[in-house]
């Protein structure tokens, strides 16, 4: 799918109507960028964020069987997700208390789960293959688990969503997202290897000696998707094509930390103007996220020191989003009061 940046027809018009707001231009902030982001998003002078969705994709990595890059087991990984249907979690504490509502997708986990309402069923394979030994997927298994994301977000807009924040749960993810964050920015492993799950200093010493050894075996492809395919996880792969398809499809994406966004930087790579219809949450406290926020050229809005991952980030800034629509709606204009006096 082709993404195109925003049309910026009417930003002279939203601008105006932000201007127009009974308080100083530019007193509030932050906020009236968003405002502005959401009318060229929604292409109209009245945003309006509708059903606030969180969609958490949930795999496993070949290599954290071994338990070379992790600190906890990959049985971690199922259990998380049934934490997240029995809505034992944080992101379940958080969506309940924002009213957003939550996805939960088996994007490849390594167990097999019994049906369950909450929870889409789009396993790609029980956990990818050691890219250690081998590249983690196939090209062909990366664009299925792409086109699975893409139907997902494609069903939630279809029940009235447009706006959409992306979550993950995986052990090891974190060093897949290492990988393929050196391999699109170019630094060096070790500034993007951070301790992840809770590794200690000498477990992130020897963690990055084994990124590198992935990355001198495989190297660095010349083919974003290569890349996403060698080094990255099915859960991974789904979030980029989902984060393609909200784009294509004009949807509001919020970002969340270092996982989600090593996703977005694959889907960058393959069409750069996908950041147009980003907000990106929070600065995540893992090592390399900031420098990923650089890279990239954007703003978080929060930072607050998190770094768990599931889409809390960006749960917590969807009523931030949601407040830059209504001053736009429900503030009064200096028009409006001296048709009033």
């Amino acid at each position: 799918m082709n993404i195109s940046p925003l049309s910026r027809a009417l930003e002279a018009a939203l601008q105006e109507k932000i201007d127009q707001k009974t308080k100083p231009p530019g007193s509030l902030g932050r906020l009236e960028h968003i405002a502005l982001q959401a009318g060229l998003i929604q292409q109209t002078l009245e945003p309006a964020i509708i059903k606030p969705t969180i969609a958490v994709f949930a795999g496993d990595h070949g290599i954290a069987a071994e338990g070379l890059v992790n600190p906890y087991p990959q049985e971690v990984t199922a259990q998380m997700v049934y934490n997240f249907l029995h809505g034992g979690a944080a992101i379940n504490a958080l969506c309940r208390q924002l009213q957003v509502e939550l996805v939960i997708v088996d994007a490849g986990v390594n167990h097999s789960f019994p049906p369950h309402p909450m929870l889409n069923h789009c396993k790609i394979g029980f956990g990818t293959r050691n890219y250690l030994h081998e590249a983690a997927m196939t090209i062909a298994a990366c664009e299925q688990a792409m086109n699975a994301g893409a139907e997902i977000v494609q069903g939630v807009h279809r029940q009235g969503c447009n706006t959409i924040g992306f979550g993950e749960m995986g052990i090891g993810n974190s060093a897949a997202a290492a990988l393929l964050m050196s391999c699109y920015t170019g630094l060096p492993i070790a500034a993007c290897t951070g301790a992840g799950t809770g590794s200690t200093p000498q477990q992130i010493a020897r963690k990055t000696v084994i990124l590198q050894e992935a990355l001198n075996r495989h190297g660095v492809p010349e083919d974003p998707l290569a890349v996403l395919a060698t080094y990255g996880g099915f859960e991974i792969a789904m979030l980029c094509g989902a984060m393609l398809q909200a784009a294509a499809l004009n949807m509001m994406i919020v970002i969340d930390g270092f996982i989600v966004t090593a996703a977005l930087l694959a889907a960058h790579r393959l069409q750069p103007a996908i950041t147009d219809y980003c907000i990106f949450s929070h600065s995540s406290h893992e090592k390399g996220h900031r420098a990923m926020l650089e890279h990239l050229q954007v703003r978080p809005l929060l930072q607050l020191d998190m770094r768990l991952g599931e889409g809390t980030g960006a749960a917590l800034a969807m009523p931030i989003i949601q407040c830059a629509t209504a001053f736009l709606e429900q503030m009064a204009s200096f028009d409006s009061l001296s048709l009033k006096s």
